[in-house]
């Protein structure tokens, strides 16, 4: 918090960057501040801190940089140009901005018990061009398709568009930050079918506008395993319909011509036959879904479209491509 001091008629105010400044990640930053009017400030306390007036990143007083005053992580990132210091212009350099940088600081001048200051807000951005496509092997359900894109700051808006631009609901999306402060960004999407087989993943920087994105084209073998699936099931749930069916319009037929003994051994057969119909549909089915998980993955990765990453080179008929805003 601020000291209380007591103020004088005013002498001069302090006039500085009117923020935002956006500090990109690892450049260095420019802080100006100065005195209007115009007048020699080489005798006066000038003070940079963030939120505590006692806890200075730069400190200069009657023509002296005090170092041992200033907070440790900040003695090796910044300095103070006094070139212009006689006509009341300083400017503080940040070295290597991080997202620690981020931020407000504030510019004092004081000459003996008077004082003014200067706020300047600070953005620090960062924005990466690697945006990866992973695609896992498809499953009864469908194809699920991951996007990973890292080191954004501050978090950036992520999510999956389809050819025409439409925003497609997303399986989940996760949000970390490393041990730098940066934000990584992982986006899951469903494919059930192949009407959504040409899909982007859009990133952008909500601060400095910047637009990241890759289009993914999925094959149509991706989604072939599906329909097969389900016509084999479907034959095969058909056929012991019709192995159950038949037997009973025959029995209902005979009904009239056969003794009741007859009929009632005929039914029981029916039964029986039935039992072991519906067994035999169980194990054909299990069976048939062995089959077909093994037989999947073999035959996907022949063709090398069961597991891709990808970036910004064409695979698969994929292209890289911005994503508009709409």
């Amino acid at each position: 918090m601020f000291c209380f001091l007591f103020l004088f008629p005013e002498g001069f105010i302090v006039t500085g960057l009117e923020g935002p400044i956006l500090a990109p990640l690892g450049t260095a930053l420019d802080l100006s501040c100065q005195l209007s009017p115009p007048q020699n400030a080489h005798h006066m306390e000038i003070r940079w801190f963030r939120s505590c007036y006692t806890q200075p990143i730069y400190l200069y007083n009657d023509g002296k940089d005090l170092f041992g005053e200033i907070i440790p992580k900040y003695v090796e990132r910044t300095e103070l140009l006094k070139d212009s210091i006689e006509e009341g212009k300083v400017t503080l350099r940040i070295f290597n901005v991080n997202p620690d940088d981020d931020g407000h600081y504030h510019c004092i001048f004081k000459d003996g018990q008077f004082y003014e200051e200067h706020i300047t807000e600070v953005k620090v951005t960062a924005g990466s061009s690697q945006v990866q496509i992973l695609v896992h092997p498809p499953t009864t359900k469908g194809v699920t398709v991951e996007c990973h894109s890292g080191r954004w700051f501050p978090r950036p808006l992520m999510e999956w568009r389809d050819s025409r631009g439409e925003v497609i609901p997303a399986a989940s999306k996760t949000t970390s930050q490393d041990g730098d402060k940066l934000f990584n960004m992982e986006i899951t999407l469903l494919l059930r079918d192949s009407s959504f087989r040409n899909v982007t993943c859009c990133l952008w920087n909500p601060v400095t506008g910047q637009q990241e994105s890759t289009t993914i084209v999925l094959p149509d073998e991706m989604f072939s395993w599906n329909y097969i699936w389900k016509m084999v099931v479907g034959v095969v749930l058909a056929m012991m319909t019709l192995f159950i069916i038949i037997p009973c319009i025959k029995l209902q037929i005979l009904e009239v011509f056969v003794s009741e003994a007859q009929l009632d051994l005929d039914s029981m057969w029916l039964d029986d036959t039935s039992m072991i119909l519906s067994m035999l549909m169980v194990i054909l089915v299990m069976f048939i879904s062995f089959i077909y998980f093994i037989l999947r993955g073999h035959i996907i990765t022949a063709k090398e479209t069961c597991l891709g990453l990808i970036s910004s080179d064409n695979y698969l008929g994929m292209q890289v491509s911005v994503c508009t805003m709409l």
